[in-house]
C-alpha cells in the first residue's frame, strides 16, 4: 500500500512538473519574437541568412495557422527582415519580404500594426527602385486612401512625397508639379514636410531643363524651389539628411548650367549636412561618391573620378575586388540603379579617355543589369518605361561604333550596331508574345484579371471630377493582390531575355524576297538608319536636332486634315522631297519590296507618300512618290521580319467583318454599306451590321475566318485616356484586345488612327494595332489618321480585288493605291496623298499565289505535251 501510494505521489509530481514545462515552452509567437529581437540586437548579413532560413522554418509550421497573433508576428518578422534585406543591399529580397507581409496581413484582415510605415511606404519606394513603376503607383494610391480614411496626416504627405517621385521617373511631369503644387497650398504643413515638397518640385522643373522637355524659366524655377526648401530645412537642425539631399541637387543644377564651382560649393555643403546624419548605409555613401564622381567627371578629372567609381563598386558588391579589374564581374551584379549609374559613367569616362572598347565592355554590363531588371517587372508599362534607360545606353554605343567604323571600315562595327539596335525594337511585344506561349492557364487567368481591373481604373478616372475613389481604390487593391500572385508564380518560371537574331538569316531572307531593310533609331543626338541590302549593311546619320527634326513634322504636318495638300500642292512637292532625302532611303534597282523599321515620330510617317524628285506639277497621280520605287511594308523589328511566316492560306479564304455603320445616330459611317457589300461580293464570310458588330460576335467569331475586317469608329486616344475601338455595343481599349489568341491571315483596320497611340520610341505606338498584334495577329492594315468615309471604301474595293487576283498583302496594298492613283472615277482633289497612303502594311512579304486555276490549266498542258512526246516516240 505504500509503494502504491508512493507511485501515486511520483506519478502526481510527474504530470505537475509536465504541466509546469509544458506552459513554458514558447509558443510559434514567442519564438518569431525571439527571432527578431535577438537579430535585431546584431544585424548583420550571416545573422540575416540566418533569419532568413528561420522565416522559411516557421512560415512551413503556421502556414494554415488561423491564429491572428501568429500572423501578426510573422508579418512583423518579414517587416523587419526588408528593412535589413534594403540596408544589406538585397533589393529583390526586400521586396519579396515586404509583399508578404502585406500579403499575410490583408489576406488575414489584420490589425493593430501600423502596415503603412512599416512596410507600404518602403514596399513602394523599392518598387520605384527597380523601376516597377506601376506596383509603385498602386502601391502608394492604396496607402493614401487608407491614410485619408483614419486621417493620417503624415502618412497623406509620405504619399503625395512618394507619388510626386513615380510620376517623374515615368515621365509624367506636369502631373507630378501640379500634385506637389496643390498639396503646398492646400495642407498644413511643417517646415521638414514643406521643404521635402520643395525639394522634389525643383528636381521636377530641372527635368524640364534637357533639351527635349525645355520650358521656359524651368532653371529659374527649379533653383527657386530649391532654395525655398533649404530656407524650411535650415530652420530644424534635426533634418541634415533632407538638407544634404537639397544641396545635392543644387549642385547638379548648377553642373547642368556649366557653373562647375558653384556646383562644387554646393556639394560641399551637402556633404557637411550628410556627416551629421546618422542614417549613413553604403548606398548613401554611395550616391555621394557617385555625384562628386559627376562634378569630377565634368571637370575631367577622370582619374579621381575612376577613384571614387571603385569605392561605389566596393560598397555595392560585397564581392568585389579591384586588384585585377576595375570593372565587376558579371556575375557579381545584381538589379541596383546606383550600381547601373556607377558603370555607365565608367564607360563615358573611357570614351573621353579614347578607349572605346573598354567603354563597350562596361556598357556591356549595364545591358546585362538591365536585363535583370526587365526580368523582374510584370506589368507592360514598366517595361516600356524601363527601355527608355536602355535606349539612352544603346544610342551611345552605335555612336562609338560609328566612330569605329569610320577609322577602319571593319563592317563588323555596323553588324554590332544593327544588333544593338534591334535589341531595343518593339522588345516588350516581342517579349510579351513569347512569354504568352509559355504562360499556364492559371498565369492567364490572373493577367485577364489584371487586365480587367486595369481598364475599370481607366474607365473610372475618364469620368474626372465624377469618377469613384472606391470604385478606383478597390480595383487597385485587387490589381495589387493579383500581382503578388503572378509574382509567386513567375518565379517559379523565370523569362529569358530574347537572343540576337542571325544576321546570315536575315541576309539569305531579304535575299528570298526580294527585299530592301531600312530600320531607323531615333536618338537624342542623332537618328540613325541602317540600310541592309544585298547581304551588306549601310549605316547613315542625322543630327536629331531642331532644325532636322522641322523637316519631318512640316511633312507630318500635312496630314493634319484633308485640306493641307490640296491647297499647297507645290509646298507639299517641296516639303515631301527635303523629309525624302534627309531619311536616307535607298534608291529602286533591281528589288522589288522594301521593309521600313521606323522610331520615334517616323511611326507616323507614310513613307509611300514622300516625293522623290520635287516638280511643279498640281495633278496629284503624277508626282514622283515613293510608291512608285518599291512596294513599301513595314515592321516592328527584324525579329518580327525573320519570325513571320507565309500564312497558312485555307482553301478558299473568308472574311468576318465587322460593320455597325451606326445608321441615324452622329457616328454614322455611310459609305461602310459599299465598303461592306464590296467585300461581301467577293469573299464568302460572316458580316455582323449595326446592332449585330457586337464585341461579343466578333470575340466568338474571330478565331473562324481568315480575314478580320472592321469598318467602324477608332481614336489614338491622348496622354490620359487611351487608344480604343468602336463595336455597335461598346467602345474597347486597345489593351482590352491583348487576351484575344487569335492567329487570322489578315487584319484590316478600316477606322481612324487605329495605327496611333502614346509613342514610346523603340516600342511603337500604344495603338489599336498593338492590340491586335499582342492578341496574335501578324499581318495588319491599318490608318495612320482620320480617313475619309467615301475614300476608304474606294480604297478597300480596290485593296480586295487584288487579294481575289491572289496578289500578296503587302502587293495588294501598293498596288491599290497605284490603282487609286489611275482611277478614272477619282478626282484629281481626292488623289491627293491624305486619301491613298492613310493605310500601311504591318507584315510578312509573301510570294504572289498562283491561282489554283492556273495550275489546273499548267497540269492540263504538261499533260498533253507529255501524251504528245509519246505519240512521237511510239511512230519513231
Amino acid at each position: 500500500m505504500k509503494n502504491y501510494s508512493k507511485n501515486i505521489f511520483t506519478s502526481f509530481l510527474l504530470i505537475i512538473s509536465f504541466v509546469i514545462t509544458a506552459q513554458k515552452l514558447p509558443s510559434n509567437k514567442d519564438k518569431i519574437y525571439f527571432e527578431v529581437d535577438r537579430f535585431v540586437a546584431n544585424p548583420n548579413p550571416s545573422n540575416l541568412l540566418k533569419l532568413e532560413k528561420f522565416d522559411r522554418d516557421i512560415t512551413t509550421v503556421i502556414r494554415k495557422s488561423n491564429d491572428k497573433n501568429e500572423l501578426l508576428a510573422l508579418v512583423i518578422l518579414n517587416c523587419n527582415k526588408g528593412y535589413y534585406e534594403t540596408l544589406f543591399n538585397t533589393t529583390s529580397k526586400a521586396i519579396s519580404s515586404y509583399e508578404k507581409a502585406w500579403q499575410t496581413y490583408q489576406k488575414n484582415q489584420l490589425k493593430n500594426y501600423d502596415i503603412i510605415e512599416f512596410c507600404l511606404i518602403p514596399l513602394g519606394n523599392l518598387y520605384a527602385i527597380v523601376g516597377d513603376f506601376d506596383n509603385a503607383e498602386n502601391t502608394i494610391k492604396q496607402y493614401y486612401y487608407i491614410a485619408t480614411e483614419t486621417k493620417n496626416q503624415q502618412q497623406q504627405y509620405a504619399a503625395v512625397l512618394n507619388l510626386s517621385n513615380v510620376y517623374q521617373n515615368t515621365g509624367r511631369i506636369n502631373e507630378a508639379i501640379d500634385l506637389l503644387e496643390k498639396t503646398i497650398k492646400s495642407q498644413k504643413l511643417t517646415n521638414l514636410q514643406k521643404g521635402n515638397l520643395y525639394n522634389n518640385l525643383g528636381s521636377n522643373y530641372f527635368l524640364h531643363t534637357t533639351p527635349n522637355k525645355m520650358i521656359p524659366n524651368a532653371f529659374e524655377n527649379a533653383e527657386k524651389a530649391y532654395l525655398k526648401a533649404v530656407l524650411l530645412l535650415v530652420q530644424d537642425n534635426t533634418q541634415s539628411e533632407a538638407l544634404a539631399n537639397t544641396y545635392r541637387n543644387l549642385s547638379k543644377l548648377k553642373l547642368e548650367k556649366n557653373e562647375t564651382e558653384l556646383a562644387l560649393q554646393y556639394f560641399e555643403k551637402a556633404k557637411s549636412e550628410f556627416r551629421k546624419t546618422s542614417k549613413k548605409n553604403s548606398r548613401t555613401k554611395a550616391q555621394f561618391n557617385f555625384d562628386e564622381a559627376i562634378i569630377l567627371f565634368k571637370k575631367e578629372n577622370f582619374e579621381e573620378a575612376t577613384t571614387l567609381i571603385k569605392e561605389i563598386f566596393l560598397l555595392l558588391i560585397p564581392s568585389y575586388s579591384n586588384e585585377i579589374t576595375l570593372l565587376p564581374s558579371e556575375k557579381s551584379l545584381y538589379a541596383e540603379t546606383l550600381l547601373l549609374d556607377a558603370i555607365d559613367l565608367q564607360a563615358a569616362i573611357y570614351k573621353a579617355q579614347n578607349k572605346p572598347q573598354k567603354a563597350i565592355e562596361s556598357y556591356k554590363l549595364s545591358f546585362f543589369i538591365e536585363d535583370i531588371f526587365q526580368s523582374s517587372l510584370l506589368s507592360e508599362n514598366s517595361k516600356i518605361i524601363n527601355q527608355i534607360r536602355n535606349r539612352n545606353r544603346t544610342e551611345k554605343c552605335i555612336a562609338i561604333y560609328e566612330d569605329l567604323y569610320k577609322k577602319d571600315k571593319n563592317t563588323a562595327h555596323l553588324e554590332n550596331a544593327f544588333l544593338l539596335s534591334e535589341q531595343t525594337k518593339s522588345a516588350v511585344l516581342k517579349q510579351g508574345l513569347i512569354q504568352s506561349k509559355k504562360q499556364s492557364r492559371i498565369e492567364k487567368q490572373i493577367l485577364t484579371q489584371l487586365q480587367n481591373e486595369n481598364i475599370i481604373i481607366l474607365k473610372e478616372q475618364q469620368k474626372g471630377e465624377l469618377a469613384s475613389i472606391n470604385k478606383i481604390n478597390e480595383a487597385i487593391s485587387k490589381q495589387n493582390e493579383l500581382m503578388l500572385q503572378l509574382k509567386q508564380i513567375d518565379i517559379k518560371t523565370p523569362s529569358k531575355s530574347i537572343q540576337n537574331i542571325n544576321l546570315n538569316d536575315l541576309y539569305n531572307k531579304l535575299k528570298e524576297d526580294n527585299a530592301v531593310l531600312i530600320q531607323y533609331f531615333s536618338g537624342v543626338e542623332k537618328m540613325y538608319s541602317f540600310t541592309i541590302m544585298d547581304k551588306k549593311i549601310y549605316l547613315n546619320s542625322f543630327r536629331n536636332n531642331s532644325y532636322n527634326s522641322a523637316k519631318i513634322i512640316q511633312f507630318l504636318d500635312f496630314f493634319n486634315d484633308a485640306n493641307s495638300i490640296a491647297n499647297s500642292p507645290k509646298e507639299y512637292n517641296q516639303r515631301s522631297t527635303i523629309a525624302y532625302q534627309l531619311l536616307s532611303l535607298p534608291k529602286s534597282k533591281s528589288h522589288k519590296n522594301l521593309i521600313v523599321i521606323p522610331d520615334g515620330l517616323l511611326n507616323f510617317l507614310p513613307f509611300e507618300a514622300l516625293i522623290t524628285k520635287a516638280s511643279a506639277t498640281t495633278n496629284f497621280a503624277k508626282m514622283n512618290y515613293f510608291l512608285n520605287d518599291f512596294n513599301v511594308g513595314y515592321q516592328n523589328s527584324a525579329h518580327f521580319y525573320m519570325s513571320s511566316k507565309e500564312s497558312k492560306k485555307q482553301p478558299e479564304q473568308t472574311v468576318l467583318g465587322m460593320f455597325p455603320i451606326f445608321e441615324n445616330t452622329t457616328y454614322a459611317l455611310n459609305f461602310s454599306k459599299e465598303e461592306l457589300q464590296s467585300i461581301r461580293e467577293k469573299f464568302k464570310g460572316n458580316y455582323f451590321e449595326n446592332t449585330n458588330a457586337t464585341f461579343e460576335n466578333f470575340k466568338k467569331n474571330a478565331n473562324k475566318y481568315s480575314i478580320l475586317h472592321l469598318s467602324t469608329h477608332a481614336s489614338s486616344g491622348d496622354i490620359q485616356t487611351p487608344a480604343s475601338i468602336r463595336f455597335y455595343d461598346q467602345e474597347i481599349l486597345y489593351t482590352e484586345l491583348y487576351n484575344l489568341n487569335i492567329h487570322p491571315e489578315l487584319v484590316v483596320l478600316s477606322a481612324c488612327e487605329t495605327g496611333i497611340g502614346k509613342l514610346f520610341k523603340s516600342e511603337g505606338a500604344m495603338s489599336i494595332a498593338r492590340g491586335f498584334q499582342f492578341a496574335g495577329a501578324q499581318n495588319l492594315l491599318f490608318s495612320l489618321w482620320k480617313v475619309n468615309d467615301y475614300t476608304t471604301s474606294i480604297f478597300m474595293d480596290l485593296f480586295y480585288t487584288n487579294i481575289k487576283k491572289n496578289q500578296s498583302y503587302l502587293e495588294a496594298n501598293a498596288n491599290a493605291k497605284r490603282d487609286y492613283l489611275k482611277s478614272a472615277t477619282v478626282s484629281n482633289a481626292k488623289k491627293s496623298p491624305y486619301y491613298w497612303s492613310a493605310f500601311v502594311y504591318y507584315g510578312s512579304v509573301e510570294k504572289e499565289k498562283i491561282s489554283p486555276n492556273y495550275i489546273y490549266y499548267s497540269t492540263g498542258l504538261l499533260m498533253l505535251i507529255s501524251l504528245f512526246l509519246i505519240y512521237i516516240r511510239t511512230r519513231k
